[in-house]
């Protein structure tokens, strides 16, 4: 069924108008660089391939070839210029720094006490052909995770008790949990709550000192450690954080094996946060029950 994407379309459109009128601002001038003439002139405006990206994840199919070649064919009047779906794919990189700054523009800015952090697995194929994979090699790891091993990324977020996404980053699957909270809390202060793949004592003290403190439940014959009972009914709620990847995973899509270009899987991973901090309904815990609130 056909969607209406004005108010989608306006929202790129002016973003991506704001965004090149900034990048011109700081451009050198035309008499000190050589021109660069494309040879090919594209049917499409940036903001438009954008909005059909985008509108693959709000849409039924599960596949971006059959998206494109018959539901995406029903906004032909909206975007008469929309070339074959080889072409439309060798054009999706030209729009990957527009949506890389949209994703980062998009991150929650309200300030919130309480945060949750948490990791998860983003395999780029199958366990049985990691040695024959091709697309990602160079760039994926072999990681573990209380599933079992994968070959990909993994994608570390912080959301607040909103389900809002503050901060975010794509690692490779190796890359301890650890070794990425000091990173992507800086600028938070409050409390951060996560899993006991967080715990370390040196990483503790460096976030306290800096206004941010890091509750994590202990691990079997840990010596335990001062907690308010507020603290402790905010860590049985970390199931937020899991929460919002099922809904990444499960609703957009953010995770399968069918990419053949590095850089159309960043810009699918891209798209998919978008589309998410763009719902106006979103997991969220309600502080005054302590419950759950679901979309």
């Amino acid at each position: 069924m056909k969607q209406d994407i004005t108010e989608l379309f306006c929202l790129i459109d002016d973003f991506t108008k704001y965004y090149a009128d900034s990048m011109k601002a700081k451009q050198l001038s035309s008499a000190l660089i050589s021109p660069v003439c494309r040879t090919r002139i594209t049917g499409l405006a940036p903001s438009e391939i954008i909005c059909i990206i985008l509108l693959f994840q709000t849409s039924p199919c599960k596949n971006f070839k059959y998206f494109y070649n018959s539901y995406a064919q029903l906004y032909k009047p909206e975007f008469p210029g929309m070339p074959c779906y080889a072409r439309f794919v060798a054009l999706m990189p030209r729009v990957m720094h527009i949506m890389a700054m949209l994703t980062q523009s998009l991150l929650s800015k309200k300030t919130s006490k309480e945060h949750f952090v948490d990791a998860t697995s983003l395999a780029v194929c199958s366990t049985k052909r990691i040695s024959s994979h091709k697309v990602m090699k160079g760039l994926a790891r072999i990681g573990k995770t209380t599933k079992g091993w994968f070959f990909g990324f993994k994608l570390h977020i912080v959301i607040n008790t909103k389900g809002e996404i503050v901060n975010l980053k794509l690692t490779r699957g190796n890359r301890a949990d650890v070794s990425v909270l000091d990173e992507i809390t800086n600028g938070i202060s409050g409390a951060v709550f996560g899993d006991k793949a967080y715990i370390s004592k040196k990483l503790f003290l460096s976030l306290y000192k800096r206004g941010l403190k890091l509750v994590t439940s202990v691990k079997k014959g840990m010596t335990g450690f001062l907690m308010t009972a507020h603290e402790k009914l905010m860590l049985r709620k970390r199931s937020l954080v899991e929460t919002v990847f099922d809904y990444l995973k499960n609703k957009f899509q953010l995770e399968h094996t069918r990419h053949r270009s590095p850089y159309n899987y960043l810009i699918h991973i891209m798209s998919t946060i978008i589309q998410y901090q763009l719902k106006s309904s979103k997991p969220s815990i309600a502080l005054a029950s302590m419950t759950f609130i679901n979309p």
